[in-house]
């Protein structure tokens, strides 16, 4: 099999590109130049947004598959597939439950409908930038040959975006760790690497259309990801203690952002935590254990010496140390 991967360096993309080169498959790896390419794959050099900047895939060989981890404007998708449409089998299209519309029952499953996208635009909000890339692949490639992974919240090793890497630095420092409840709420979520398995998997299957790409509901709650997470960083140096959302919200504390991983009951939630991900599991989706994605994840922080990369595009995350303890000092203190 013959690979090309629309980015490649960081986070998704790398675990496509490392899970492609474990396969024995050829991997071309298109990128500006930021990141050092995963050892064995080709290096493709090349700016989507400039003009100019796919020069790079004209003059190279077709490919069994191409995977799109792009999240910003729309046309840059639309440029890239349009190109590769007679040179390429298939696109694979890596998207974001963010496109779905609006707050549906709980479990609705990828017919729901969607926000608006224009795959011929610009810089626009982030769901409208991936519904538009989701439309952009498929006028492309025809939607029999175009799959898009919905993916919902990501974490593991390679992790640019600093929602459990700030977790896990935070419960390395130790003490009374402030900890979003209820302790039992579920969350969903998807490793990389179990998404870049899927997206490969799923490829080469012959798969196409919209697949909901994370855990099943409930997959594993609040408590157990970050009680796995004292267990294995600072198991006698750290301690969660538990704030009802009513007491964080008091706080001017933004979920999400602030606590990263977390939200309270309400729309977003039941947008982002209660996707029906039937039809992507009986196509193979596979989830690996909640301490196994911990302890890679550590594990990789520590090598680079507990700080990780942070994508320039989106904003730091983590509640202020002076906010916490104060907050912190209410809830213990009645």
């Amino acid at each position: 099999m013959r690979l090309l991967v629309l980015g490649g360096t960081e986070f998704v993309g790398r675990a496509v590109v490392e899970d492609a080169l474990a396969r024995g498959w050829e991997v071309d790896v298109f990128h500006r130049g930021r990141h050092p390419v995963p050892a064995g794959a080709r290096e493709l050099l090349g700016d989507r947004t400039v003009e100019g900047g796919l020069d790079s895939l004209r003059n190279s060989a077709s490919w069994d598959l191409v995977v799109d981890t792009w999240s910003w404007a729309p046309r840059a998708v639309r440029d890239s597939a349009a190109l590769l449409a007679d040179r390429a089998e298939r696109y694979a299209y890596v998207s974001s439950a963010s496109v779905y519309a609006f707050t549906p029952p709980t479990g609705t499953d990828e017919a729901r409908p969607t926000v608006a996208g224009d795959p011929d635009a610009g810089e626009v909000e982030y769901a409208q930038a991936k519904r538009g890339g989701e439309l952009a692949a498929t006028a492309a490639f025809g939607a029999e040959r175009t799959l898009l992974l919905r993916a919902g919240l990501i974490v593991g090793p390679y992790e640019n975006v600093g929602r459990l890497p700030w977790w896990l630095t935070r419960i390395a420092r130790g003490g009374d760790v402030l900890a979003p409840g209820p302790s039992g709420q579920g969350l969903q979520y998807v490793d990389a690497r179990d998404l870049a398995a899927f997206t490969l998997d799923a490829a080469v299957g012959g798969r196409f259309g919209a697949y909901n790409t994370v855990s099943v509901p409930g997959f594993t709650t609040t408590g157990e990801l970050l009680d796995t997470a004292v267990e294995l960083v600072n198991p006698h140096g750290a301690r969660l203690v538990w704030a009802h959302p009513e007491r964080i919200a008091a706080a001017g504390i933004a979920p999400w952002t602030e606590l990263p991983l977390w939200l309270p009951r309400g729309e977003d939630y039941e947008s982002l935590m209660t996707l029906d991900t039937r039809r992507a599991h009986a196509a193979g989706l596979r989830c690996r254990p909640v301490a196994e994605t911990v302890a890679d994840t550590w594990a990789w922080l520590r090598s680079l010496g507990g700080e990780a990369p942070q994508r320039p595009d989106r904003a730091r995350k983590g509640v202020a140390p002076e906010v916490e303890a104060r907050v912190l000092a209410e809830v213990l203190g009645g």
